[in-house]
């Protein structure tokens, strides 16, 4: 089995060179604004298509093509770099770009200083936008561009994106983030840096106090995010950037300092495979259950039953277009519930790749259980499963004939039946004697 697998995998490999990386699909709808000429955004759309994606390009305010067609989404992912357009063609309105959430479809969004549909839209997934016409604004490090134009240092998030980066070029407007668990944070401003009207610092003083009245604090430092990722519940992932030119082929052959490139080609790329579910992608292949040795799950369970759990869990390889199996996490938890859980423990890696398994006894409480996994991480897929199973108490001839602490009750129960028995027995075998006869009485 191993030597086959080892003949198939390069076969798979040249099939997954020419198929789509994403495990959602491949076809991708771009919404370019025409002031927005294609061939300014040439390396990456070209990257794109590289890895085998088939984009289709359409201006925002065009009918065709539709996204939503019959109540199915028509692309398995949608560009909007539109950041300056403030009105749609009809199938596009901010209720529609949440419903290709809902339909599994994933979104890259560039937002901009101005106000349009789109900074509204960033509102309902709980990030706040400082005032329109307030782009970021860095006078550190010390260089040739000017002051909203800034160079940024990419840490790795979650191995989200590729580590040990150059920095990037970012322009464009920051975001506050709110309280929603669902934001994963990609690309954080730098310490220095803040949000003003100007170029010059005389511009501070107008955001400082507009943000008070909002009561969201000092649009400043590595507070604010400058690109921000929102991962839905059925896993489905938008990617809000702060400007449309971090994608653009200025700022990707932009040096940093000379000789040094800037890392905005592989950030693009990392946070493009990240919204369209290339990385970072888990699922949960099959669970098992059954009694400790047994192999075949159990329609009941009996309290203080030891049973053993079984999750099968692979990770989607963009290298090969397949799924591994996959044994890297660490924080696994099954809950064994009814209304709350009874028992949360850790389900660990096994020996077997991608098997996650644990043994522990059930309560002694009888009832509708379930085996649940609910696992959240920010910037990796989420995994959930539940299976009800019942727990009933034992048969009438379930129980065992003797309990070791019912023995002094059964010590007392044997002594007086024995007791009793002897006293009979000493009474019916006890000696007969004759009653004496008084003087008085006559012989017969």
């Amino acid at each position: 089995m191993r030597f086959l697998r080892g003949l198939l995998l390069p076969l798979v490999a040249l099939v997954g060179f020419a198929c789509a990386r994403s495990s959602t699909g491949d076809s991708v709808l771009v919404l370019l604004d025409p002031s927005l000429k294609r061939d300014n955004f040439s390396i990456f759309f070209g990257d794109l298509e590289k890895q085998g994606y088939k984009l289709t390009f359409r201006s925002p305010k065009e009918a065709e093509p539709q996204i939503i067609k019959d109540d199915v989404a028509q692309f398995a992912h949608v560009i909007v770099f539109s950041p300056n357009t403030k009105s749609y063609g009809a199938d596009i309105t901010p209720q529609s770009l949440v419903t290709l959430l809902n339909k599994n479809t994933n979104l890259i969004l560039a937002l901009s200083t101005k106000q349009t549909p789109l900074s509204s839209l960033a509102a309902e997934f709980s990030l706040i936008l400082p005032p329109p016409g307030t782009p970021l604004i860095s006078h550190f490090p010390q260089r040739d561009t000017p002051a909203t134009v800034i160079p940024v240092e990419a840490p790795s998030v979650e191995s989200v994106i590729s580590p040990n980066l150059p920095p990037v070029w970012f322009s464009g407007v920051p975001q506050a983030l709110g309280t929603n668990p669902l934001l994963v944070p990609l690309l954080r401003a730098p310490s220095q840096s803040f949000a003003s009207d100007a170029d010059s610092d005389s511009g501070a003083d107008v955001v400082f106090e507009a943000s008070e009245k909002g009561g969201e604090g000092l649009w400043a430092g590595k507070q604010l995010s400058l690109v921000t990722g929102f991962q839905a519940l059925n896993n489905a992932r938008a990617t809000w950037v702060g400007g449309v030119e971090m994608f653009s082929d200025e700022y990707i052959k932009k040096e940093i300092s000379k000789g040094k490139e800037s890392g905005n080609r592989q950030f693009v790329r990392d946070v493009a495979a990240w919204t369209f579910q290339e990385s970072q992608v888990l699922r949960i292949d099959s669970v098992e259950h059954h009694r400790v040795n047994e192999t075949l799950p159990q329609e009941v369970y009996t309290t203080n039953d030891r049973v053993t759990y079984e999750a099968y869990i692979s990770k989607f390889n963009p290298e090969l277009d397949i799924w591994e199996p996959y044994s890297g996490i660490k924080d696994l938890q099954l809950e064994f519930t009814m209304l709350d859980p009874h028992i949360r423990t850790a389900l660990l890696p096994s020996s077997e790749p991608g098997k996650y398994a644990v043994t522990f006894r059930v309560p002694d409480r009888h009832g509708v259980f379930k085996f649940v996994i609910n696992h959240k991480r920010k910037g990796l897929t989420y995994l959930e499963s539940s299976t009800v199973v019942p727990v009933v108490p034992p048969r009438h001839d379930g129980y065992p004939r003797f309990l070791s602490a019912a023995w002094p009750y059964y010590a007392g129960a044997f002594s007086t039946s024995g007791a009793f028995v002897l006293f009979v027995a000493l009474w019916l075998a006890g000696d007969e004697r004759e009653p004496k006869k008084g003087k008085g009485s006559k012989a017969e």
